[in-house]
């Protein structure tokens, strides 16, 4: 059975960082909505380091999240993508328009400059 461990911890530049370990699906993707809507009041980094795969509804729970961050005009970006998720990011055609960096450290260094 897929199971999804969520955890969110404060960065040194005020971003709210998830932590995502295992796979972003349809069957694990609601606690990580109802955590990702409580911490939607800050900056926000989603780490995928440990996020092996993720289907077409948690790319939409992703781009959701995205949205609401852009309305209320907060930083959003996301770290550690893996060459798997890439591949879906490029097949669905959004892989140029989510901020994306290769770790949570380096998205808080752009967050905190920004």
């Amino acid at each position: 059975m897929e199971t999804l461990a969520l955890s969110a911890v404060d960065g040194r530049n005020g971003a709210r960082i998830l932590r995502l370990n295992g796979p972003l699906t349809l069957r694990t993707l609601f606690e990580f909505q109802d955590l990702a809507r409580r911490e939607n009041s800050a900056p926000l980094i989603l780490d995928l380091t440990d996020v092996p795969f993720m289907d077409s509804a948690g790319l939409g729970a992703i781009l959701g999240l995205y949205a609401s961050s852009q309305r209320k005009q907060h930083p959003f970006a996301l770290a550690g993508i893996c060459a798997r998720v890439r591949t879906l990011f490029a097949v669905a055609r959004i892989d140029g328009l989510l901020p994306t960096y290769v770790s949570a450290e380096d998205a808080e260094a752009a967050i905190g400059a920004s």
